[in-house]
């Protein structure tokens, strides 16, 4: 992807079939199946691909056990369908992960046994290992940092795991190479209407300081946790749907594993799950769930939410965590879809929901990375039904997502020994991923700043050094970008 590649692009070409607003797994879903229909598409991100929610979840593609319990069949069947989908179009991203639930009785141990197999039936084929249950012996060797005292055993499953971020970013590449156009750092300011009816956008390229009139009569809406903003900008008279739940997650050192196997805690102290979850050589700790009233770029964790993740994950561990061994937390809202303002955010829905508005404009609200093709291909099919384009059914079920590291040689020195981050990898993010900032390496074409800040600090310098050398930039520009990546660092400090 080459961003003044496809401003000339744009420049030569103003009305599409379709515009969506968003760049993270929404609006890269709709995207993708829309240009692989064979349509025309622009793709507006205010900031960068996945720099909102996309880039913060617990990097997992999963039906969601927890679901079971609360009866919510048809939504971990549909995720579980997506999930393999998923693993077979993208097996270079998603890979097989195994959880022990570790039970101290017996009972506890038939019970989610039971439920697992559950989770099996309905999943219903070979792509993943089916559940098991292990005795005592058996679970220290998965997990050896596992609590060993009154430990009776556990039950083993597998679900889905992946780098969320990285695959946000292959699927722009692969919505490029079916002839989406993408750019990143380009707002949408207003909508252009006639007699009531969307005609198009008036965009913002703030890297260019630059206006657009982009016209497209189906315009979708797909800004997460933000959407209302676009909605206001459509009609002040819609309601929001959107309560904003905070996930925080804490990353810590690969020993509080100590093994390829991950934890899943079934309870925790406010009726919630947990996961510890080998991660890039690293191990997440997450997540939690609170509703937030305002959303926020850059979302902050507070002290209780990490005391929350540190009390409820010592029970599990021989040797756990303290403050002291945070690396990294970052923190993600999830949009979720309520009905009234009082519910509890565990019991909001994890569903997607489509809104059209009078003026013709499709907002997409709510699901997960998980599901965010099915999603996807729901909003288009919708919009098609409202337009004179002629129907084409989506492609994306069979379609391979590509891999924009595929000939990258991890061989390369690194800058650093917790992470590879090689200049090789600094100059492909740069000429061929629309990386502009400094954090667009730091944090998503690379996931430095998510797995060590300390170190993501002290290499910063160098990173900066190598892009300013292929954007040519001066020194004036290398202190704005140390400047804005140290504030951003500030944010999660411990």
């Amino acid at each position: 992807m080459n961003r003044a590649l496809n401003i000339k692009l744009l420049n030569n070409k103003k009305k599409f079939d379709f515009i969506v607003i968003g760049g993270g797994a929404s609006g890269l879903g709709c995207a993708l199946d829309a240009s692989s229909r064979g349509y025309s598409v622009i793709l507006l991100e205010k900031f960068d691909f996945c720099k909102g929610t996309s880039s913060r979840s617990t990097k997992l593609i999963h039906g969601g056990v927890r679901y079971l319990e609360k009866g919510q069949i048809s939504l971990v069947y549909e995720a579980l369908k997506e999930r393999d989908i998923l693993k077979k179009n993208a097996p270079h991203l998603v890979k097989q992960v195994g959880f022990l639930i570790p039970v101290y009785n017996y009972f506890l141990k038939f019970y989610y046994f039971f439920g697992l197999k559950i989770y099996d039936f309905i999943s219903g084929n070979l792509s993943f290992e089916k559940s098991r249950t292990v005795n005592k012996k058996n679970a220290i060797e998965l997990v050896p940092n596992v609590d060993k005292e009154q430990l009776k055993g556990g039950v083993v499953y597998f679900d889905g795991q992946f780098d969320d971020s990285r695959l946000g970013i292959d699927i722009a590449l692969t919505s490029e190479f079916n002839k989406a156009i993408l750019l990143n750092y380009m707002s949408v300011e207003s909508l252009i209407k006639e007699n009531g009816k969307l005609k198009g956008v008036v965009a913002y390229d703030s890297i260019n300081n630059n206006d657009f009139s982009i016209y497209s009569e189906n315009v979708i809406n797909a800004t997460g946790v933000f959407s209302k903003s676009i909605m206001d900008l459509d009609s002040n008279k819609l309601k929001t749907v959107i309560r904003p739940s905070q996930g925080v997650h804490l990353v810590v050192d690969k020993s509080f594993l100590n093994g390829n196997f991950g934890i899943l805690v079934p309870k925790t102290s406010d009726g919630r799950v947990l996961f510890a979850v080998p991660w890039l050589d690293h191990v997440i700790i997450g997540t939690t769930d609170n509703v937030v009233d305002k959303p926020s770029f850059n979302p902050e964790s507070t002290q209780k939410e990490i005391n929350f993740i540190l009390e409820n994950i010592k029970n599990y561990l021989e040797i756990y965590p303290t403050k002291k061994d945070i690396k990294s937390v970052f923190v993600g809202l999830r949009p979720l879809v309520a009905n009234n303002s009082s519910s509890k955010s565990k019991d909001l829905s994890r569903k997607h929901k489509i809104i059209v508005s009078e003026s013709g404009m499709v907002s997409i609200i709510g699901g997960k990375w998980t599901t965010y093709r099915r999603m996807a291909e729901n909003v288009i099919d919708l919009a098609l039904k409202k337009t004179k384009l002629s129907f084409v059914k989506s492609k994306t079920s069979n379609l391979k997502i590509k891999n924009g590291l595929i000939d990258i040689d991890f061989s390369k020195e690194s800058l650093s020994n917790d992470f590879f981050l090689s200049k090789e990898m600094i100059i492909h993010f740069v000429n061929n991923e629309m990386a502009l900032n400094l954090d667009d390496i730091m944090s998503r074409r690379s996931r430095c700043l998510f797995l060590n800040l300390k170190e993501s600090i002290r290499i910063a310098p160098k990173v900066v050094k190598i892009m300013s050398n292929e954007l040519s930039k001066n020194e004036v520009w290398i202190n704005e970008q140390l400047k804005s990546f140290y504030n951003l660092t500030n944010i999660n400090k411990i």
